[in-house]
């Protein structure tokens, strides 16, 4: 509580608290089991069809019970997934589509939603994902990191952290259909009357994706008091924004200039099991396999202290040398799909391009700030604790245990 009063309560640390702008905010997901997610959606059909043919004992051992789901656990179905709400013990039925997560930051792969499976889903986000709802993912502080204090995605993120503590979901609206945006009651108001009518939940998105820092009392939002340094912040917010998105909402793909994007120069081997890199000529080796030019800043792009691209050949090839390989993570591709090297030729991009975009981050800093004080004497804070809630969604209708129905 002390960090938090220095960070926003007051002297030259009275700098807005992203948990109060942006109020509402979930827990990450705990799935409670891994294989449930996978860098592709085959594996996860695969490890359920082995799942749901095994006989109870071995059900039993492959689903790998915990205090929160067990086979017999009964539970509500996820909001807007389709999936049975029979006791799983009892599911003889085809595997539900994997749906597109980001798991951590920067790295997009696949989960089975069925709420059967997974200790704690927060179904209040899947309540308001749509076509219209962005999600904030915060990444925690780390000592000494330089890697960015926040991320957003259209895919419904599960808050996963690489290192530290991990930090809350905020969806970007409170309701589904762009409804409500998730900000203090008061603020657009005030941020309107300073920098003009344009300003926008999207614009304050933006502004907070590009100015955003972590700090021991949570992630911090200078806003600027001056509208010319407000319009630059926003123009970077939505650059960075649309790279993060990576052409989702209609946006375009990011890609690099010519002469500087990503190429295959060898074909990456069926089992790689090594990644390195090379900056003298700027190639990304996985084994015999090739890739350049890589941009150092890519290599070296880190969040929590940790790379984004090892993390990434991490999670896809540490299975292939486990020593216990009889469980549900051992259903895995045999060999390096195609996909992953497509994936990774787009992560690069997308490292590289925002590691580019961080000096003009850095030239955000300074200059007449709107402090807690102003948005206290505005009336934005304290902020109502109805807005730290989820909002009632009165009219959808979700099915309960065992096919009952619940009206939220």
């Amino acid at each position: 509580m002390a960090a938090r009063a220095a960070a926003g309560a007051g002297g030259d640390d009275d700098i807005p608290l992203l948990d109060d702008l942006m109020p509402w905010s979930v827990r990450p997901l705990r799935t409670g089991r891994p294989w449930v997610t996978a860098p592709d959606a085959g594996s996860l059909k695969a490890r359920w069809e082995r799942l749901v043919r095994a006989e109870a004992a071995e059900r039993e051992r492959l689903f790998r019970p915990t205090r929160s789901r067990t086979p017999q656990t009964p539970v509500a179905a996820l909001p807007g997934q389709a999936t049975s709400t029979g006791r799983f013990a009892r599911e003889t039925g085809p595997c539900p589509e994997p749906v597109r997560i980001l798991h951590g930051p920067f790295d997009e792969q696949w989960l089975l939603p069925d709420h059967r499976l997974i200790d704690a889903a927060r179904p209040e986000l899947w309540r308001v994902a749509d076509g219209h709802q962005l999600f904030v993912v915060e990444h925690g502080c780390v000592p000494q990191d330089t890697g960015p204090a926040l991320s957003v995605t259209a895919l419904l993120p599960d808050g996963h952290s690489p290192a530290g503590r991990p930090g809350r979901i905020r969806p970007l609206y409170r309701r589904p259909g762009g409804l409500e945006p998730n900000l203090a009651p008061g603020l657009l108001a005030l941020l309107r009357a300073r920098h003009g009518d344009a300003v926008t939940d999207r614009s304050v998105l933006a502004w907070t994706l590009a100015a955003a820092r972590p700090s021991p009392a949570g992630c911090v939002v200078p806003l600027p008091a001056d509208t010319e340094r407000w319009s630059a912040g926003v123009s970077l917010g939505q650059e960075l924004l649309r790279l993060q998105l990576r052409g989702a909402r209609g946006g375009e793909r990011p890609r690099l200039p010519g002469g500087r994007r990503p190429y295959v120069r060898a074909a990456v081997p069926p089992v790689p099991t090594a990644l390195e890199y090379d900056p003298d000529d700027e190639t990304l080796t996985l084994d015999t396999g090739r890739i350049s030019p890589v941009p150092a800043g890519a290599w070296e792009f880190r969040v929590g202290g940790v790379r984004m691209l090892e993390l990434w050949f991490e999670r896809r090839t540490a299975a292939a040398g486990a020593q216990d390989m009889d469980g549900l993570e051992a259903v895995r591709p045999r060999a390096w799909p195609q996909e992953w090297t497509s994936e990774l030729l787009e992560l690069i991009t997308v490292l590289a391009l925002l590691d580019g975009l961080r000096p003009r981050q850095a030239g955000l800093a300074g200059g007449p700030q709107i402090r807690g004080d102003d948005l206290r004497a505005a009336g934005v804070l304290p902020v109502p604790a109805t807005a730290r809630r989820p909002a009632s969604v009165l009219d959808h209708q979700e099915e309960g245990p065992d096919g009952q129905f619940a009206l939220l």
